[in-house]
């Protein structure tokens, strides 16, 4: 099915350059003088980079064959991240350039979905946020909760956040998986 530009919603997948991307920002411009077109801002799916384009009013692409599955996030064995096929029960290795980034907040039987470009895993979207312990931080400041100094802790994942100073060793944080900023302290 071809996609036309008048189709374009943030979130679409199709072929750009022979490679699947995703719009994630589009603008219709009409100059006074010349034919309409489209800014946008696309995200390549294989290697996540995100680049800026302009495309003709009208301009038609190819759909993207990609699958999303739910998958359950089990271990890592070494090399691999090792996921499971919530249909099929299946084990999914996982190589490390594939899960890249989301390693830093990917917990035991922790559900996630998997986008697959014909029948590869390209990309693993993960919970907007994920609660984590904090493993090991400086002593916590009796009383400071309302500074905006911040001070780095390491989660049970091994991921260095930045906390406020009132968090301790052993509390529960909500941490943002897109941008790895700390959102709140998550009572017990």
């Amino acid at each position: 099915m071809a996609i036309d530009t008048s189709d374009f919603k943030n979130g679409l997948k199709f072929m750009l350059d022979q490679v699947p991307v995703q719009l994630t920002y589009f603008q219709h411009v009409k100059p006074g003088k010349g034919g309409a077109f489209v800014r946008a801002k696309v995200k390549y799916l294989i290697n996540g980079r995100n680049v800026e384009k302009t495309f003709r009013a009208g301009e038609k692409f190819e759909e993207a064959d990609i699958e999303m599955k739910k998958v359950q996030y089990l271990y890592n064995d070494g090399s691999d991240f090792v996921f499971m096929d919530n249909e099929s029960f299946d084990q999914l290795p996982f190589p490390p350039e594939v899960v890249g980034d989301n390693a830093k907040y990917l917990l035991e039987n922790m559900e996630v979905s998997v986008m697959f470009y014909k029948g590869k895993p390209i990309n693993i979207d993960l919970p907007p946020h994920v609660v984590l312990e904090v493993t090991e931080t400086e002593p916590g400041l009796r009383g400071d909760t309302t500074s905006n100094t911040l001070k780095a802790a390491t989660v049970e994942t091994g991921a260095q956040i930045m906390v406020q100073l009132f968090i301790n060793r052993g509390d529960k944080i909500r941490v943002d998986t897109r941008s790895g900023e700390y959102i709140e302290r998550v009572k017990v």
